[in-house]
């Protein structure tokens, strides 16, 4: 038909089917130019009338990883071969069990001086705490003054709240750190703090700190009428280990005496979730002698805190040690 605004009569559509042959012959053209992997050219026998390649093995290119991957082919391979020995009775039908390395213990894993300085302690054996503190101060691995660590595995269950074991104690030879003494105090009493010691001592000024979130102290100490105003910190010091606490001493009536306990060895110990309390009990320059002194004031101080319902064994095991150094167990 003609049309009538133009007065041209438009080109006749190709059939379905004439379209189908073109696209083809197109396809057809196209998969001879392609290139399979290894060949610049490709074999007449490959081209088949639906334009799809044949590849053979020998033009096969092996994949990195997945089932054409060659370590795949090669197990595919040998599964092949072993149903074919099943088949005729040479093997059974379970697959050979894997054997698996041993996992290397710490001791195997660590470096040149926690080696050797290992083969000074045997293992077996539980040495008495004289014995003990003497072979972690000649075990000391670190170029610097390492922490003596008492460690200790109490029969207890934390969940408990009588078994929740918690105190502190002063160690009579000091702990060799120097701390930073904070004093959330009132106006007056900021003098007789900072002449007590304290490094830190205020009202205002501290709260303001802590709005901030700036802590730059190791201990905090204030007085039971002042501690309300504390509570809406705890989540900032809780997790410190800094909020004031009657137990430990750091919530108290008499400023300048908690101040001269902290300053001259005080420490709070509590059982971890294991049952477990950790403790550094002094440092290796020490000496065996101050640190015995240390360990049994603190050892004296956990069993005088054993639980009342408590009917099982406290005190399970007790270990020595230094910072990165090799453990020592202690007779009991």
């Amino acid at each position: 038909m003609v049309d009538k605004k133009t007065g041209i009569k438009p080109k006749a559509k190709a059939p379905k089917a004439q379209k189908l042959e073109t696209s083809k012959k197109k396809l057809v053209k196209s998969d001879a130019k392609m290139v399979v992997s290894g060949s610049s050219e490709i074999k007449p026998e490959v081209l088949i009338p639906n334009s799809e390649l044949l590849v053979t093995a020998e033009t096969k290119a092996t994949a990195k990883a997945g089932k054409h991957s060659a370590k795949a082919i090669a197990e595919a391979e040998a599964e092949q071969v072993r149903q074919e020995r099943i088949k005729a009775g040479e093997a059974t039908q379970e697959k050979p069990k894997e054997t698996k390395k041993p996992p290397r213990s710490r001791q195997e894993r660590a470096g040149k001086k926690y080696r050797e300085a290992s083969k000074l302690i045997n293992k077996e054996t539980a040495y008495s705490l004289a014995e003990a503190l003497e072979l972690a101060v000649k075990t000391s691995t670190t170029a610097f003054d390492a922490t003596i660590e008492l460690h200790v595995n109490l029969g207890v269950d934390p969940k408990i709240a009588d078994q929740n074991v918690r105190d502190s104690v002063t160690l009579p030879a000091g702990t060799g750190k120097s701390l930073r003494i904070a004093v959330f105090v009132e106006s007056d009493g900021v003098a007789e703090a900072k002449a007590s010691g304290a490094d830190i001592a205020g009202e205002a000024d501290l709260l303001a700190q802590l709005d901030k979130e700036v802590i730059n102290f190791d201990l905090l100490i204030t007085s039971p009428k002042l501690m309300a105003k504390l509570g809406k910190y705890a989540k900032l010091l809780g997790p410190k280990g800094l909020m004031p606490n009657p137990k430990s001493g750091t919530i108290t009536t008499d400023i300048p005496g908690a101040i001269k306990e902290a300053k001259t060895g005080r420490v709070e110990y509590r059982v971890d979730a294991a049952g477990i309390v950790h403790l550094g009990i002094g440092k290796v320059s020490f000496g065996a002698d101050k640190l015995r002194q240390n360990a049994d004031t603190v050892l004296a101080s956990i069993r005088a805190a054993k639980p009342s319902s408590l009917k099982s064994v406290y005190i399970n095991s007790v270990y020595i040690t230094t910072t990165m150094g090799p453990s020592i167990k202690v007779a009991l």
